[in-house]
């Protein structure tokens, strides 16, 4: 027996932490498929099957196509967004608005999803770089191959969603100020259409759980109060 569950790539590790208590408690086994959080966005929008999504914030387009159950959304954590340098590197000043346009400035290069189809993270890095007024001075600097590029000494640093940098070879260093990087909200919520809306609850249930909530926590995520 099995209930599909689709979230974005930095959900991965906090699911796979959390399933296997519950596949003991209910019997069904967690079928995962994870991608970058407007990919994700897009499977429910398109009417693709699943029992449960994860989902990062906003989602109006997705409630409006019917296919979530809207009184279902649950808040889980909220998700920010870090710096990556190579591990041992010294570690720079993002700690302040001005600290990070400084660092950001001094870099040779830089790593993030910039114009990749459905990362959220990058839009959501634009919108510092905008804040920061910097944008212009950075995107130059840009390069693809997010840590394996900071691993490989081809950038300086590199930013993503925060659980979402798990490469033995970088250490993170951040979040971002809040000033200029809103974390981003993480939401379940059922599907219109789950085969078994009961045990899709209890899936949804158990992912807002105070446990579960301890695991985001551990992932560098925010738990929703």
């Amino acid at each position: 027996m099995e209930i599909v569950l689709i979230a974005p790539t930095g959900a991965r590790m906090s699911v796979e932490q959390l399933a296997p208590g519950f596949e003991a408690k209910t019997g069904y086994k967690i079928k995962g498929t994870y991608a970058a959080s407007g990919l994700i966005k897009k499977k429910v929008i398109d009417g693709e099957p699943f029992d449960v999504s994860i989902l990062l914030l906003p989602i109006a387009d997705a409630l409006a196509t019917g296919n979530l159950v809207q009184s279902s959304v649950t808040p889980m954590a909220s998700v920010p967004i870090a710096l990556a340098i190579k591990k041992g590197a010294p570690k720079p000043d993002v700690s302040t608005p001005e600290a990070l346009k400084q660092t950001l400035l001094a870099a040779k290069a830089i790593s993030y999803p910039h114009g990749a189809a459905g990362a959220l993270s990058a839009v959501l890095v634009d919108d510092t770089l905008n804040k920061l007024g910097i944008t212009d001075q950075i995107l130059p600097k840009v390069k693809p191959g997010g840590t394996a590029a900071v691993v490989k000494g081809d950038v300086d640093f590199s930013l993503a969603f925060q659980p979402e940098i798990n490469d033995p070879g970088v250490e993170i260093v951040g979040p971002l100020p809040a000033a200029v990087s809103t974390p981003a909200p993480m939401v379940g919520a059922l599907s219109s259409h789950a085969k078994n809306p009961a045990i899709a609850k209890q899936l949804l249930d158990y992912l807002a759980t105070p446990a579960a909530k301890a695991v985001y926590k551990s992932m560098g995520m925010v738990p929703a109060s």
